[in-house]
């Protein structure tokens, strides 16, 4: 067993070996500007070409429609400027949920302060969204729609075919922020009318500093960035070609590992869970482990407090997240967790558990014995 187990793959994961090996030739060989017209240059572009496609089959979408970025992000952010700002004349209105990744609700905020409209939908027990609740929120002013496609906490799958066919019939964009589910879901952005998808390599074992958007053609939408004439004059700047490079060949790991990969992090989920369930004051939050991301186990403990669980399991080894984001050593409630209704005296106690392909069943069975032990004692400490 390494010196550490690491449990927090929603923030970001180890990079595949053969995702280095693609990469290292665009460092130390061929790492001319892909703008340039000599050899080393354009066996840059084309790798970032192959890139471009595989994206492209992953979603079922043109390969023309994919944007590199330098991560989720500026994908985000991109999508969400780039479709309002782009269509002022048509209206000033989206809508997207209460349980989004910041990188989507401060850039909403920041619109809102630009004079956009912004309403937020509630979300049930699970994380879900009333499709009704949508319908009744989408107006005449409405431009776009802005739903993760599974949430980076608790890991709601949201119905991204029935929302897209919503905004289909309401002649709306739909966007949606895949950088947590990229190779844990099926998406198809014809079959479920996605209009605009971001993603990043460094949540599927490749690099980090390199994602992209897809953007459907034929939408108007402004650049986020101005510069040269790179990704066909949509987005300037020097293309980052080794990460270009590695996220393709992550990609393509993915596509062709992702059935055997899924049903690993069920069953290593699995016993993780069991381990866990055996403790009282446990709640497990957020949706059925069925209806989640494969490799997502969310749970709270009562009489804990996260913080100090977080940093006992750091001294042994275990390396996991709180349901809980600490700001300059302040500890602030977890947004996800109380717009589904986590009681106060569990939220403080939370714990974020995701695994990734490189986790083993002895790491697991570790990993829960240690965690059990370590609540129990703190509990103990705490009635002192």
């Amino acid at each position: 067993m390494s010196k550490y187990i690491y449990l927090d793959n929603a923030a970001t994961t180890k990079m595949d070996d053969r995702v280095f090996e693609a990469m290292k030739p665009y460092f130390l060989e061929v790492y001319g500007n892909p703008s340039s017209v000599y050899s080393i240059a354009r066996e840059g572009k084309s790798a970032m070409k192959r890139t471009r496609d595989v994206a492209a089959k992953l979603l079922g979408a043109e390969a023309k429609d994919i944007y590199f970025t330098s991560g989720g992000t500026e994908a985000v952010n991109w999508a969400l400027k780039g479709v309002l700002y782009g269509h002022k004349d048509q209206g000033n209105h989206v809508i997207s949920v209460v349980t989004e990744h910041h990188a989507s609700l401060h850039t909403l905020a920041f619109l809102e302060k630009q004079g956009f409209e912004v309403t937020y939908l509630s979300v049930d027990e699970e994380g879900q969204i009333d499709l009704g609740a949508l319908k009744q929120a989408m107006r005449k002013e409405t431009v776009l729609v802005s739903v993760m496609a599974a949430n980076n906490e608790i890991g709601t799958l949201m119905p991204l075919k029935d929302i897209g066919t919503l905004c289909q019939e309401h002649g709306v964009y739909f966007h949606t922020d895949a950088v947590q589910a990229l190779g844990a879901m099926d998406i198809d952005v014809e079959e479920m009318h996605i209009d605009f998808l971001s993603a990043s390599a460094h949540k599927f074992h490749g690099p980090k500093g390199v994602g992209f958007l897809y953007a459907r053609s034929g939408i108007v939408i402004e650049n986020h960035l101005h510069g040269g004439n790179q990704e066909r004059g949509r987005r300037s700047g020097t293309e980052n070609v080794a990460g270009i490079a590695g996220m393709g060949k992550a990609l393509a790991i993915l596509q062709e590992e992702k059935e055997k990969k899924n049903e690993i992090l069920r069953h290593l989920r699995a016993l993780l869970y069991q381990e866990l369930k055996e403790l009282p004051g446990m709640r497990l939050n957020g949706p059925k482990l069925e209806h989640r991301l494969q490799n997502n186990l969310n749970v709270s403990f009562q009489g804990v407090d996260g913080e100090g669980l977080l940093m006992n399991l750091d001294l042994l080894g275990i390396l996991a997240s709180s349901g809980s984001a600490c700001t300059s050593g302040a500890i602030d409630e977890s947004h996800v967790l109380l717009a589904i209704g986590v009681p106060k005296d569990y939220i403080r106690g939370s714990l974020r558990l995701t695994l990734s392909k490189y986790n083993t069943e002895e790491e697991v069975k570790e990993a829960g014995r240690l965690i059990k032990e370590t609540v129990l004692r703190l509990r103990t400490m705490n009635r002192a």
